[in-house]
């Protein structure tokens, strides 16, 4: 199966490195506006093609998906393009600027009778998925809380402090994350997503003022029908999302259960404990320094469920398997994102479902500031 990547980035590097593991996909191509990351990126990674411009990536012979990792204000009219070539879509969180771009992608693929996978590793990751099966096999009996965390101290690329070409500041950046990962996780052994009925938030610029008029750290707070019988109500899910932590990565989740409780450290565990007076070259994870403490990540893309997400799509384009992860999904996901927003501004708790003609969830915010 032919792929094409559109970026040359930060996010590109792991979706060419986890589709180098997957046999049945092969790398045909990648698009950067830039020539010399363009040829670069193809070069490193042995892609016999490149493009400055993706659409014509679109016209080439045998490309059958195209993994979208550029900057959000993109998504919308990239899918949409892909979709009218035949082409089947992974898209990068989050899914795009708005709920009607949302719902443009979703029709267009829909027409076009090809896939949109939303693209949320959270549901691959091992650790994670243990977890999950914890919850669906009873070990800590019904849910009472869920809680997931990240944090660090900034993105990579400069369009992520951008909120004209990003949308919005953590919340959208990271806390799509947490939003799906409550989702998936409460989604039983049928993969049905519960209900979110509703959104309270409070977030602010507490540390990149200079750098960026979004919020840079955040807690959200969700109510999701309990799917379990006998639970007494809703469960509780807490998302703390921050660009102000230094060090490193912090990524971990929650499981809180009448019968018991589990907690699961992305990083700590599948990682090697490191104390380097001087540094060294490996870069970790979100790390500004390798000087003293770090946790030297190894596997990485595969512990973040990369490849497998990979894998997964390629399998449901072949029509052996179903997307985990859907539009819809990252439609739900920015709903929530959106009201999140909402609260923030207005300072109250926000039902679901939440309407807005809103162009971009910081647009929200910031109108009461």
């Amino acid at each position: 199966m032919g792929v094409g990547l559109v970026g040359s980035q930060f996010i590109s590097t792991i979706h060419a490195e986890s589709l180098h593991r997957c046999a049945d996909a092969e790398l045909v191509a990648v698009a950067s506006p830039t020539r010399g990351n363009a040829e670069k990126f193809a070069a490193k990674w042995k892609i016999p093609h490149y493009f400055t411009d993706y659409r014509k990536m679109l016209e080439l012979p045998g490309l059958d998906v195209v993994v979208i990792g550029a900057p959000n204000q993109l998504h919308c009219q990239i899918t949409v393009d892909a979709a009218a070539a035949g082409k089947h879509v992974v898209c990068e969180k989050p899914l795009c600027m708005n709920l009607a771009e949302a719902d443009r992608m979703i029709e267009a693929c829909r027409k076009a009778n090809v896939h949109l996978m939303y693209a949320e590793e959270l549901c691959f990751t091992p650790k994670y998925v243990r977890l999950k099966q914890l919850l669906d096999e009873g070990a800590v009996g019904y849910p009472t809380m869920l809680k997931q965390v990240e944090k660090h101290d900034g993105p990579h690329a400069p369009h992520f402090w951008d909120v004209e070409r990003s949308g919005g500041g953590v919340t959208m950046d990271m806390g799509c994350h947490a939003i799906e990962f409550f989702r998936w996780m409460l989604s039983g052994k049928t993969g049905k997503r519960p209900r979110v009925k509703s959104v309270y938030a409070q977030m602010g610029t507490y540390v990149h003022t200079a750098k960026t008029k979004g919020d840079d750290n955040a807690v959200i707070v969700l109510e999701l029908e309990s799917p379990f019988p006998g639970a007494p109500g809703d469960v509780v899910c807490v998302a703390e999302e921050s660009w102000t932590k230094l060090g490193g990565m912090d990524d971990r989740a929650e499981l809180h259960g009448s019968k018991g409780v589990a907690y699961a450290d992305l990083l700590h565990g599948n990682a090697i404990e490191t104390y380097s007076a001087e540094g060294y070259g490996y870069a970790v994870e979100k790390a500004g320094s390798t000087r003293g403490w770090s946790f030297t990540i190894y596997e990485e893309a595969w512990n973040y469920g990369f490849p497998q997400e990979l894998e997964h799509f390629v399998r449901c384009v072949q029509g052996r398997e179903k997307p985990l992860v859907t539009g819809e999904d990252g439609r739900a996901v920015l709903e929530v994102i959106f009201a999140a927003y909402e609260s923030a501004g207005t300072g109250r708790k926000v039902t679901l479902p939440f309407k807005t003609d809103a162009k971009k969830p910081i647009e929200l915010w910031k109108k009461s500031r």
